[in-house]
């Protein structure tokens, strides 16, 4: 960490290494045969929106990215702000390579565009156990993480631990220090 990281508390958002982020497509594949885990049609990418012409012109450029994408592969798509202000990109798609491709091309626009500092993170939606989890991707660490959270903004903590276990053995990069396991409130998937 440099000095003025230092002093003023920021860091240089990792750029996402696309291997490292295709990794969940191989876990995936290989979580299919399990009966505790397995990965849904949703996924999405949340931003944290700026007034200005140039977000504005990057919104229009996305939402056409994402009807012609949706054309090619039947990635269907929703754009929502939600109730912290921040605004999310939903894709369905039965094809979970599809979503994963989809999410980077997307994100890959955006920190072409100069907003890499309004990404914050990438969220898919598996199921384990029977019930809704996530793997997390946070842009500023370039790391996956797991979020099991429960009724009335609690996490189940333990879940969590076994999931980021599974991430490791499917050789996901998974952010070492849990501090940085994030609770993401208000994901509308």
């Amino acid at each position: 960490m440099g000095i003025f990281a230092a002093i003023f508390g920021h860091t240089k958002l990792q750029a996402p290494s696309r291997e490292e982020f295709f990794s969940i497509v191989g876990a995936a594949h290989d979580l299919e045969s399990r009966t505790d885990l397995r990965p849904t049609q949703k996924a999405g990418l949340v931003v944290n929106p700026v007034e200005s012409s140039y977000f504005d012109n990057l919104d229009a450029e996305l939402r056409t990215l994402l009807d012609l994408s949706g054309r090619a592969t039947g990635t269907r798509f929703e754009i929502t702000d939600d109730e912290f202000g921040t605004r999310w990109i939903i894709l369905d798609d039965p094809d979970f390579e599809d979503l994963v491709s989809l999410i980077h091309t997307t994100a890959e626009t955006i920190i072409e565009h100069g907003f890499a500092d309004r990404l914050l993170a990438a969220a898919f939606l598996v199921e384990y156990q029977g019930r809704p989890a996530y793997w997390l991707y946070n842009y500023k660490f370039g790391r996956f993480y797991p979020f099991v959270p429960t009724a009335s903004r609690q996490r189940d903590n333990a879940a969590e631990m076994r999931l980021g276990e599974i991430m490791r053995q499917e050789n996901i990069p998974v952010a070492r220090r849990l501090e940085q396991w994030y609770a993401l409130w208000g994901i509308p998937f």
